[in-house]
């Protein structure tokens, strides 16, 4: 008698345990497609306010203004300019480059990388 009383006990804890889980997993799909029809109506408001018919634009008139500075001015200046620039890049000089190291090291590098990993498997005792 004491093991069906046991058994019982064991019974409705599983049973109060199952129905607690499938109550908050259904509290949650709830709260989801709330929140998924509630995105819903605000993206549908945005688009009508954006397809609102826009109003008609006023015409403004745009008066062309003359340069202040005058074409043959101007064309000193940018030449000036210019040539400054190209003084300034003759001064500089390119930096030589730096040699590949030889692919031994490289492989020596793989090589030792590869002996690690399988010292530390080893001492791990995955193999």
């Amino acid at each position: 008698m004491v093991t069906w009383e046991f058994f019982l006990e064991g019974l409705y804890i599983t049973i109060l345990g199952v129905t607690v889980v499938f109550l908050v997993l259904s509290i949650l799909a709830l709260a989801m497609y709330g929140i998924g029809y509630l995105e819903r109506t605000l993206i549908e408001k945005e688009r009508q306010v954006v397809e609102a018919p826009p109003k008609p634009k006023e015409e403004v008139k745009v008066e062309e203004k003359k340069p202040s500075i005058e074409p043959k001015k101007l064309a000193v200046i940018t030449a000036a300019i210019l040539a400054y620039v190209a003084e300034k890049n003759a001064q500089l000089r390119p930096l030589p480059f730096k040699k590949k190291p030889s692919d031994a090291w490289r492989l020596y590098g793989v090589q030792s990388q590869i002996e690690e990993v399988e010292n530390f498997n080893y001492e791990m005792g995955a193999w």
